[in-house]
């Protein structure tokens, strides 16, 4: 069954903006988070899978998807990840959940790692994909980094500059992104390309988004050097493409243990997309660490 269908689609008011989510199985919840510049459905591949053993919750960001876009600000705040996060712990208290397991992808793992950090007492277990720690990354800036991650100094310029010219054809900027980090042909489906495009091509999300990288280069790198001296206490697995940028430059268990105490973690095959380009892989390695 396609995941679409499998899993009943969900608007759940949040504070002062709505949060889309698919929402499907039975057992212990498993809130799932997607990267830049997707949405949920990046999981459409695993998803039905972690749904015979799980409450599976996928969720779009703030600003991303079918989720809200509330106006920002000077300082970036409201899409700082501690606001995104605090979104996604009143998404699982209006959905009954008090304790819960969270994995996010990219973006999303930033977003699970800040969850983990202000509701540490709810977050059973974290897994994040293919990221190292926002500080760590942005503190190790070098050529090679500054090449293949552009975008995270690209987006972060002043309004309107990235947003007029990722506006003039947002298609092109997101063929070229995910072709750029991904290394398995046609693991990204046309389904899923169609849906991403879908989000991508209004130009309230063009902008959500840079904001979103906009926080993470300022107001985030606050919040998590105030963090410093704290590790997170829940196990914690990362996984990362083989073939990609993450584990090809940083040793990733190494960087998740500045930050957690039980860590655990492997690669699985291709880049970027673990869940896109190694399904099998990644929901096994999933399956295992979750229980």
């Amino acid at each position: 069954m396609r995941y679409t269908d499998l899993f009943r689609f969900h608007s759940q008011p949040v504070g002062d903006i709505e949060i889309a989510c698919r929402i499907a199985g039975d057992g212990p919840p498993l809130l799932l988070l997607h990267g830049f510049p997707q949405t949920n459905m990046m999981w459409h591949k695993i998803a039905p899978q972690l749904a015979e053993r799980y409450t599976v919750i996928a969720a779009d960001l703030r600003g991303y998807g079918d989720s809200g876009h509330p106006a920002s600000d000077d300082t970036h705040t409201p899409y700082s990840k501690r606001a995104m996060a605090a979104d996604m712990a009143g998404l699982m208290t209006a959905l009954g959940h008090d304790s819960f397991m969270v994995a996010g992808h990219d973006r999303g793992g930033r977003v699970a790692h800040r969850l983990a950090r202000d509701h540490g007492e709810r977050v059973s277990r974290l897994a994040v994909l293919d990221i190292a720690p926002t500080a760590a990354m942005y503190g190790q800036t070098d050529m090679r980094f500054a090449t293949a991650y552009y975008h995270w100094f690209f987006l972060i310029q002043a309004a309107p500059l990235p947003e007029t010219m990722i506006g003039l054809d947002p298609e092109f900027y997101l063929r070229s992104k995910c072709g750029q980090w991904g290394r398995t042909a046609g693991a990204i489906t046309d389904a899923a390309f169609a849906d991403y495009l879908r989000c991508f091509s209004r130009p309230e999300t063009i902008h959500t988004m840079c904001e979103d990288y906009r926080a993470s280069a300022t107001i985030d790198l606050d919040h998590d050097a105030a963090d410093a001296d704290h590790k997170l206490a829940m196990p914690v697995l990362a996984l990362w493409g083989a073939d990609g940028f993450v584990g090809g430059n940083y040793d990733v268990i190494a960087e998740w243990q500045q930050v957690a105490d039980h860590v655990s973690g492997q690669a699985v095959s291709g880049g970027h997309y673990c869940a896109e380009e190694a399904p099998d892989e990644t929901l096994a390695a999933l399956v295992g660490f979750f229980g």
